[in-house]
């Protein structure tokens, strides 16, 4: 039975790689050894990115919010806390929204909050 040689498979997995990693500069776009790394380094970066993105999303609406809670009297922690009391349950993305949006609604929920800190 004659030997079948891996020449197909191997030229695919290679042309896979290199077309991932056209748009580098020199060797990390041409020779398969290098543009494997650097392909590699790059999709470890972009999963670390996404989550990442999440964090420096949940940062931006926090910090929102605090402007918007220090405009009307309170703290962004004392808001969260009365909200919690409240039983209001928006969420922060929801709030920094409101916060630019609607800022008489915002005001509203700030009410809300400090009458349930009052309690």
């Amino acid at each position: 039975m004659a030997r079948i040689k891996g020449g197909m498979n191997a030229k695919r997995k290679h042309n896979r790689v290199l077309k991932m990693a056209k748009g580098y500069r020199g060797a990390r776009s041409k020779q398969y050894r290098v543009a494997k790394q650097s392909v590699m380094r790059a999709l470890a970066n972009a999963y670390r990115g996404r989550k990442e993105k999440k964090r420096q999303y949940r940062a931006l609406w926090i910090t929102r919010i605090n402007a918007g809670a220090r405009m009307n009297g309170i703290s962004y922690s004392q808001l969260m806390h009365g909200l919690k009391l409240a039983g209001v349950d928006m969420n922060r993305k929801v709030l920094s929204e409101l916060a630019i949006a609607d800022a008489k609604g915002f005001a509203d929920v700030c009410e809300t909050a400090k009458k349930a800190l009052n309690k």
